[in-house]
């Protein structure tokens, strides 16, 4: 294996030039926000870029906030979010979840601060990918988002993990136990959770590039 550790793929990512706080000091547009609530579901099974879209038809309505969503009109909100996909899914399990966030933690920032990953993935809808993705970019939480071109990433550098709680842990372990070399690399002390997000940007950023369908092209990453 070219790559010993996460922390090397960590340096190499950044040596490569792969940015992740560019649009954003954590990757994730307008992080720490509501805004990444409805992102993560709206994302699942879908491009960014159409999320996008129905982001701002959401924003043009006055929809773009806890309480609104928690309120709409399930038909409106179900062609909204049209663009996205699933859109009569998405419209259903992203008001549900509003409606259990205001029901629990009464407002977004009350949310932020008290909710639990066992809290998220009990909801209708919310895989770890989508727990984690609040988690870390919505809350500010001390976690690692692994999504699909993570794994095709680790599989091609040739690890063999067999569930997504091992690659997470593989993950986090070798930015935590090599914290001192990553505040060298970064030139500053960075919150563990901006590293994982700015971390989880990196390899996306680098996966559009390099890994399309059945290609996979890491030999920059191993030279």
């Amino acid at each position: 294996m070219c790559i010993s550790d996460s922390f090397e793929l960590l340096q190499r990512l950044k040596a490569l030039g792969f940015r992740a706080d560019e649009r954003d000091p954590n990757w994730w547009p307008e992080s720490m926000t509501f805004r990444v609530v409805v992102g993560a579901i709206l994302t699942q099974q879908t491009k960014w870029e159409k999320v996008e879209k129905s982001l701002q038809n959401l924003e043009d309505a006055g929809l773009l906030e806890l309480h609104a969503l928690a309120d709409a009109d399930i038909k409106q909100l179900q062609t909204l979010v049209k663009p996205s996909g699933f859109y009569n899914t998405k419209a259903k399990r992203l008001k549900l979840l509003c409606r259990n966030i205001i029901e629990d933690f009464g407002d977004f920032e009350s949310f932020q601060e008290g909710v639990t990953r066992a809290w998220l993935l009990a909801q209708k809808g919310v895989g770890e990918e989508s727990a984690d993705a609040i988690l870390n970019y919505a809350c500010g939480r001390e976690i690692m988002v692994v999504d699909s071109y993570t794994q095709r990433l680790l599989e091609a550098l040739g690890y063999g993990f067999e569930s997504y709680g091992e690659i997470q842990e593989w993950l986090q372990y070798g930015i935590e136990a090599n914290l001192p070399k990553v505040t060298q690399l970064y030139g500053e002390t960075l919150p563990i959770s901006t590293i994982y997000s700015r971390f989880h940007g990196k390899i996306v950023e680098y996966a559009k590039v390099h890994i399309r369908g059945k290609s996979v092209n890491i030999e920059e990453l191993c030279v």
